[in-house]
C-alpha cells in the first residue's frame, strides 16, 4: 500500500487524522493570544483557550544545518521583541512509516522536514513563578529513526488542564543526523560527534531547567517520560553523564531491548557508519563532505532505495542480514546511541543499573498486545478470522522457535490461565511475552530494584480497543490516550466507549502522582507496592484495575524456559 492510498484509507474512515495532528488541543477560533513570557533566548508568545497557555516551537537549539551537522546542539541565538511560539515546528529529517489506520501517521507526522528541528512544546495551567508544578518532559515514539512531538497521541493539554502541571514534548534529531559515529573517524573536528539526538534531549532539559519556572513549573521535580523510542531514550539519558541533575523521576513504556538495555559499541557503530559513507562514495576521512550534502540526499542514502548490490556488500561487510536489508536496504535501524566512553560511558541497563541514576524513582511496564502488527497494514492479521487450533500451533512454534511437544505445553500453560482468550488472543499475548518490548521491561524493573537506591513500579496494560472488530486489540501505543487523558481527541484509536474516561482517570492520575512523588499511589487506584523480584507486584490497568503479585506467572516462568535456554544476544 502506497502512502497516497493509505492516507486516502485513513480520510475515508472520517478520522480526519492530519487535522488532528496541527489542530491538536484546540480549535484557533477558540484561541486567544497568551501574555508574554521571557525566556533565556527572548520573549515570546504563545495562545490560551482560557485554561491552558500553549507555546509550540519553542527553539531550545540552535539550526543544525550545515556546519552544524551532526555537532552537539547549541544554544539558540537570541531574539529581539517577542516571538510567536503558536505553530508546531518541523520534523527532523526522517523516513517514511505506513502505519495501520488506527495509528496513522500520528506517531511521525506529516509535515514539513528541517535541520532546524530543535525545537519543543509546553503545555500549562498558570505562569505563576511561585505554583512550582511538576514537569513532565516527553521524548517521543518511533525508534530512534522516526516521530514527532507534534503527534496529537503527545498533547499535553488536558494533563496540564486536569492535572496542574507543565507538560513539555521535545523534538531532536533521529536517525542518522542524530546518531551516526563520525567520532571514530579519527578527525579532530568530529571527536565529539557522538550521540548528538541524544544530547539534543540533555539540551531541552537545560533549557527546561533555566526557564521552566516562567512557566510555572519546578525546576526541581522533572520526569522525564517515553513510549517504545521515546522510552529507549528515557533509558539512554539516565545513563548519560551530561544529564545528571536535570531530572529526578523517569518513566520507561514499551521500550526494546536494543536502546532499552544496551547501546551500539563504537566499533560496531564505526561499521555502520563506513557501510553508510560507501553508498554516497565518500570514505571516513572524507566526513566533512557530509556537512555539504542536501539533507534530502542524505535521507536517501539512509533508506538506500535501488542500491540493492551496495547493500548486500554492506550487510556482508558488517556480518549481518535480516530485514533491514530487504530490498530497500534500510539502514534507518542501525543508527542508534552508541556507547562511546565519553557522551555514553556504558549501557543503560547492562549488566546492571548504573549508578549516576540510582536515586532516581522509575515506573516501566508495557502493553498485553504488543505484537498487533500495527506498522504493517497488509498484514494477513488484519483480514484474518480466528486461527484455528493447528494455525495456533504453527504459529507458537515459530514465535518460540520450538517443536510440537515444546509448543503444545506452552499453549496449554496459557488456556489454562486464560480461558476466554480466543487462538488469536494467545498467539498475540504470547509473542508479546517472548519479545523484546516485554522482556526489556522485566529486566529493567529486575535491575533496578536489585540495585535499591530508589523505588520501581511495575504495570501491565491490557485494555483492549473494540475497533476493526476488536482486532486493533492492545496494540503498541495503546495507553497513549489514556496516559495523556485525551481519549476523546483519539476516538480512531480507542473508540467511543464510556469505560474509557475512568481508566483515563486513573492511569493519568498514577503517571501525574508519580511525577509528583516518585509514587504513582493515588485514590483511585488499589495499593500499588515498588516492584521487587520475589513477589513482582504489578499494576494492571483493564476496566478494572488491579494490584497483583505476579500476573500470568505460569505464562511468564514457561517464556522464561525457552528464552533462558538460548544463547544471549545483543540486539535480539
Amino acid at each position: 500500500m502506497n502512502r497516497r492510498s493509505f492516507l486516502g484509507r485513513t480520510a475515508a474512515t472520517g478520522l480526519l487524522i492530519s487535522s488532528g495532528l496541527t489542530r491538536g488541543w484546540a480549535a484557533k477560533s477558540d484561541l486567544a493570544e497568551g501574555p508574554v513570557v521571557g525566556t533565556s533566548a527572548g520573549k515570546i508568545k504563545g495562545l490560551f483557550d482560557g485554561k491552558v497557555h500553549a507555546f509550540k516551537g519553542i527553539p531550545y537549539g540552535a539550526s543544525t544545518e550545515g556546519d552544524a551537522r551532526f555537532m552537539p546542539p547549541a544554544r539558540p541565538k537570541s531574539w529581539s521583541g517577542v516571538r510567536a511560539v503558536t505553530e508546531l515546528g518541523p520534523r527532523a529529517f526522517q523516513p517514511v512509516r505506513i502505519m495501520v489506520p488506527q495509528m496513522g501517521d500520528a506517531l511521525t507526522g506529516h509535515g514539513p522536514m528541517s535541520e532546524d528541528c530543535l525545537t519543543l512544546n509546553l503545555w500549562t495551567s498558570g505562569l505563576n513563578k511561585n505554583s512550582r508544578k511538576p514537569v513532565m518532559v516527553w521524548f517521543h515514539g518511533g525508534g530512534m529513526r522516526t516521530g514527532w512531538s507534534g503527534s496529537i497521541l503527545y498533547d499535553g493539554a488536558e494533563l496540564a488542564r486536569k492535572h496542574d502541571v507543565v507538560v513539555v514534548g521535545v523534538n531532536h534529531r533521529i536517525n542518522v543526523f542524530g546518531f551516526l559515529y563520525l567520532a571514530g573517524t579519527g578527525l579532530d573536528r568530529y571527536a565529539n560527534s557522538a550521540n548528538v539526538g541524544a544530547l539534543d534531549l540533555i539540551a531541552a532539559l537545560e533549557w527546561v531547567r533555566d526557564n521552566v519556572a516562567s512557566f510555572g513549573g519546578d525546576p526541581a521535580n522533572v520526569t522525564i517520560f517515553g513510549q517504545s523510542g521515546g522510552g529507549g531514550k528515557v533509558a539512554t539519558v539516565q545513563s548519560m553523564p551530561a544529564a545528571r541533575g536535570l531530572f529526578h523521576r523517569m518513566i520507561i513504556q514499551s521500550t526494546v531491548s536494543d536502546t532499552g538495555l544496551w547501546g551500539t559499541p563504537k566499533d560496531e557503530a564505526m561499521q555502520w557508519t563506513e557501510a553508510y559513507m560507501r553508498r554516497l562514495g565518500l570514505k571516513p576521512t572524507q566526513a566533512e563532505e557530509l556537512q555539504k550534502l542536501p539533507a534530502e540526499k542524505l535521507l536517501a542514502a539512509l533508506s538506500g532505495t535501488g542500491q540493492g548490490a551496495e547493500n548486500a556488500r554492506d550487510a556482508a561487510a558488517v556480518g549481518r542480514t535480516g530485514p533491514d536489508f530487504g530490498t530497500n536496504g534500510d539502514l534507518s535501524l542501525r543508527f542508534v546511541p552508541i556507547v562511546d566512553g565519553r557522551t555514553m560511558p556504558r549501557n543503560p541497563f547492562d549488566p546492571d543499573a548504573p549508578e549516576i541514576s540510582a536515586n532516581i524513582p522509575l515506573m516501566v511496564g508495557s502493553v498485553e498486545t504488543e505484537s498487533v502488527p500495527y506498522a504493517a497494514p497488509n498484514d494477513p492479521y488484519w483480514t484474518t478470522n480466528d486461527l484455528d487450533a493447528a494455525a495456533l500451533r504453527q504459529r507458537v512454534k515459530r514465535t518460540l522457535q520450538v517443536e510440537d511437544a515444546l509448543a503444545d505445553q506452552i499453549i496449554s500453560v496459557y488456556k489454562n490461565g486464560r480461558p476466554k482468550a480466543s487462538n488469536t488472543d494467545l498467539a498475540m499475548i504470547l509473542a508479546s511475552d517472548a519479545g523484546t518490548l516485554r522482556q526489556a521491561g522485566y529486566t529493567i524493573a529486575e535491575l533496578k530494584a536489585r540495585q535499591a537506591k530508589a523505588p520501581a513500579y511495575s504495570y501491565y496494560f491490557k485494555w483492549y480497543s473494540p475497533l476493526r472488530d476488536g482486532k486493533v486489540r492492545c496494540m503498541h501505543g495503546m495507553e497513549l490516550p489514556f496516559v495523556f487523558d485525551h481519549v476523546d481527541a483519539v476516538q480512531w484509536m480507542n473508540g467511543q466507549g464510556q469505560d474509557r474516561y475512568a481508566l483515563a482517570e486513573k492511569v493519568s492520575g498514577a503517571w501525574v502522582a508519580f511525577a509528583r512523588s516518585g509514587n504513582p499511589n493515588h485514590k483511585g487506584l488499589p495499593k500499588w507496592n515498588s516492584f521487587n523480584a520475589a513477589e513482582r507486584p504489578t499494576m494492571v490497568f483493564d476496566r478494572e484495575c488491579e494490584a497483583v503479585n505476579d500476573p500470568h506467572r505460569e505464562e511468564r516462568l514457561a517464556i522464561k524456559a525457552v528464552l533462558d535456554s538460548r544463547p544471549v544476544t545483543r540486539g535480539a
